[in-house]
């Protein structure tokens, strides 16, 4: 059974960092790219950063420099630290692996940034 635990949101002011966790379990999480996407108001689903087996990561053009994707193989958890936080980042973020045979998505962190 293939549970994801995001954590870590809260209601920020702009310019301050957070950093958000994701536990995986039911996965052989060493094996598995992941991938942090965001879910705004009002808008579509964004990828926001994957990060591959190798540590080789991906960054939408929005975050590049701000946002830091890492992962601890022996904890099966992943992180994203969020720098320099803007009211654009605000939204409902989750993680999720690639390459499963299905998707699977835990139920979310809130990142409220305000302004």
């Amino acid at each position: 059974q293939v549970q994801l635990v995001e954590s870590g949101g809260g209601l920020v002011q702009a310019g301050v960092s957070l950093r958000l966790s994701c536990s995986t379990s039911g996965i052989i999480f060493r094996l598995a790219a992941m991938n942090w996407y965001r879910q705004a108001p009002g808008k579509q689903q964004e990828l926001v950063v994957a990060i591959t087996t190798g540590g080789n990561t991906n960054y939408v053009d929005s975050v590049k420099g701000r946002f830091t994707i890492s992962r601890d193989n022996a904890k099966n958890t992943v992180y994203l630290q969020m720098n320099s936080l803007k009211s654009e980042d605000t939204g409902i973020y989750y993680c999720t692996p690639s390459g499963l045979a299905r998707a699977y998505w835990g139920q979310g962190t809130q990142v409220t940034v305000s302004s």
